[in-house]
């Protein structure tokens, strides 16, 4: 199967937008294969940066699959130099910003689905972010600690530990 350009923003969007964690995997498969997986990590990270709180959530939700290798050999673009044209700058460090990336939302957003779309895929070791971000992780904690949701409260001690 040939995917033209123009597929590259229906499958992102799409698995953005779908809510279900699971099913949102059959539109980020095909857009690693055919185009690349750091350019569908960059269109999922700049969701989270520029996007609504459903974008936000969404991209959290899809980037989970954004780590698969290509297993689907026959799902191409239909111009073979597509995703090495688009590819982002070699230097980036796509999941190392989407690490500071995802820190800072989840500090700075208090939308409840935001949080919880971000926290299963936040580390939250300080040896995983920046020497300047650590006081952030520390109120990355705090607040996941003290929230209001229980499953916030759950999960921060599943990946932190009490």
């Amino acid at each position: 199967m040939d995917l033209p350009e123009d597929a590259f923003d229906v499958l992102i969007e799409a698995a953005v937008h779908d809510p279900d964690p699971s099913f949102n995997r059959q539109f980020v498969e095909p857009a690693l294969n055919a185009f690349g997986q750091r350019r569908v990590q960059a269109a999922l990270l700049d969701c989270l940066r520029t996007g609504t709180n459903a974008d936000r959530a969404g991209a959290a939700r899809a980037w989970y699959w954004s780590a698969l290798p290509a297993r689907m050999p026959l799902v191409r673009a239909e111009d073979p130099d597509a995703a090495e044209r688009a590819e982002p700058d070699e230097d980036a460090d796509i999941p190392a910003e989407w690490r500071d990336a995802a820190l800072r939302e989840f500090v700075s957003n208090e939308h409840l689905d935001v949080r919880r779309c971000l926290l299963p895929g936040l580390p939250l070791r300080k040896s995983a972010h920046p020497p300047e971000l650590h006081d952030l992780v520390d109120t990355a904690v705090r607040i996941a600690r003290s929230h209001p949701d229980a499953y916030i409260r759950h999960r921060v001690e599943h990946q932190v530990g009490g």
